[in-house]
């Protein structure tokens, strides 16, 4: 038995092994040096002394984040646009989708032909401006959201699990006297929780890591999300983000830029390895039925 187990273990095997490994270590080592600058002492920061351990233990960096009201304001602003987003994402693709999954619903042919092109064809990025703002959404949350509430992938990945779905449960309700909407509300999206959850989740990793959206349509300086501030320390001159960071001289904009950065990575890293699986899941939902 252990003879056949090894001789399974091929060259191309090991290589695999290794390969993995040092994917592994070039992915987590700037994430774990990045903690380390956060958390080191000012001196060993200038000297450029660190790698992947923290010297001189200093949590003077975060201290000067949380008592300055630029991050903090920055972190809410995402939370809620983050949260306000997905929301809005989950219940609009939930209800547009149920539709499309419906083999009888007329002109669903057309409908998703218009849909999928969608995702070829773009106005480009001054009409969708100029449409935002003559709506009179621009410094403001509906500018991120209202023109991003349905992303068509998404779309496409709840339409095939609707499709998949029993026809049976649909037909007993509506033979009971059930609506549509009571049909894709009471029963429908109850049962689609591990699909909503897959798409919840490339929807929250949208809207947290958003850029370029909050660029283009906010100019306050208020509403901007982390992204845009961590774009700000990276750019400007470090000496001065440092003042306006509030910071002294136990600091340096360096420590500050990397404890920000690690705090906007935090809840993703927290997230992610709890819903690995749903991720893999809406790549799979993808692939099963077009």
């Amino acid at each position: 038995m252990v003879g056949s187990r090894a001789s399974r273990i091929s060259l191309f095997s090991i290589f695999n092994y290794i390969l993995m490994v040092v994917i592994a270590m070039v992915t987590v080592y700037p994430i774990v040096h990045i903690v380390a600058v956060s958390f080191s002492d000012t001196v060993y920061i200038v000297q450029s002394k660190i790698t992947i351990f923290p010297r001189g233990f200093n949590i003077e960096a975060y201290k000067e984040i949380f008592s300055s009201e630029k991050v903090p304001r920055a972190y809410l602003n995402t939370i809620l646009y983050t949260g306000t987003g997905t929301t809005i994402n989950l219940l609009m693709t939930a209800i547009a989708a149920y539709p499309l999954s419906r083999s009888g619903f007329f002109g669903r042919k057309y409908f998703m032909i218009l849909i999928v092109l969608t995702m070829f064809l773009n106005g480009g990025i001054i009409p969708n401006y100029l449409i935002v703002q003559k709506l009179g959404m621009v410094d403001s949350i509906w500018a991120l959201i209202i023109p991003n509430a349905i992303w068509t992938f998404e779309l496409l990945i709840l339409k095939s699990f609707y499709e998949n779905m029993s026809e049976s449960l649909r037909e007993s309700a509506i033979m009971d006297g059930a609506s549509e909407l009571r049909v894709l509300f009471s029963i429908v999206i109850p049962l689609s929780k591990p699909a909503l959850a897959s798409i919840g989740l490339f929807y929250f990793m949208g809207h947290w890591n958003s850029f370029f959206l909050p660029l283009i349509y906010l100019n306050d300086v208020k509403l901007f999300p982390l992204q845009l501030v961590l774009r700000d320390m990276l750019i400007f001159d470090t000496a001065r983000e440092a003042n306006n960071m509030g910071g002294s001289s136990r600091l340096t904009a360096e420590a500050i830029k990397n404890a920000t950065i690690f705090i906007t990575m935090l809840p993703i890293c927290m997230l992610y390895p709890l819903a690995q699986r749903y991720f893999a899941k809406g790549v799979m939902l993808g692939s099963e039925k077009g």
